[in-house]
């Protein structure tokens, strides 16, 4: 059964939303305040956090940021609705998802979901590897990815971005495409920045490499070479 940390200082929020999680085949625990959360996370045994960005001691900004330092636990942010920028600045931070408040229980469920099988290691029966000049290679079973031998660590996301362009270089890839693609559902315009972060953060982890270009008024492509 798959364990979820909600991390969100209503008390009142985490019973209910325990019950309807037990309904699907997941156990969620709730942790009101970051030290705990933090402290629960560390013990392990959680396969995603569900973080809201007001939180006490220190905001889910931070919190989001203390996490990716430590795991590539998939996480789903709770935010204002309506907060573009929270949303924008969730993503830069290493979020996977995010979900607007008031929310309904089901769309986070299904949005769980979605993050949980893009970091699911696929069988590793025969491992696909994608291998580029410059030492990259993408294991697509293991989901990993290695310049020059050296690990880098990507966020369930950003891995399935990097494997989406590095799949068909020289393909160009719209940012609704990205999205729709990343998150199975049309996106709005008003998401389409999302993109423009996530392939920020890529490009910086991926450096000293320049393998993703920006086609202007199109969208982005892989520019590596098949090794």
């Amino acid at each position: 059964m798959p364990r979820l940390l909600l991390i969100d200082d209503d008390e009142q929020l985490g019973p209910p939303l325990a019950a309807y999680c037990r309904r699907f085949g997941f156990e969620l625990q709730h942790a009101t305040r970051p030290g705990e959360a933090l402290e629960r996370l560390r013990g392990g045994g959680f396969d995603a956090a569900i973080l809201d960005v007001m939180l006490p001691e220190m905001d889910g900004f931070e919190l989001c940021r203390t996490i990716r330092k430590e795991s590539q636990i998939p996480i789903v942010m709770l935010t204002a609705r309506g907060d573009v920028m929270d949303r924008v600045v969730g993503l830069e931070l290493g979020a996977d998802d995010y979900l607007p408040k008031p929310f309904e229980p089901r769309e986070l469920l299904v949005r769980i979901q979605t993050v949980l099988r893009r970091a699911a290691p696929a069988a590793a029966s025969g491992a696909r590897q994608l291998r580029f000049d410059g030492g990259l290679v993408v294991d697509l079973d293991r989901r990993t990815v290695q310049r020059d031998g050296a690990a880098i660590e990507l966020t369930s996301t950003e891995f399935d971005l990097l494997a989406m362009l590095a799949g068909s270089p020289g393909k160009v890839f719209g940012r609704d495409d990205i999205l729709e693609r990343l998150r199975g559902q049309n996106a709005e315009d008003i998401h389409t920045r999302a993109v423009d972060i996530l392939v920020s953060r890529l490009r910086r982890k991926l450096e000293p490499l320049e393998c993703i270009k920006t086609l202007r008024n199109a969208g982005y492509t892989f520019a590596g070479v098949r090794a």
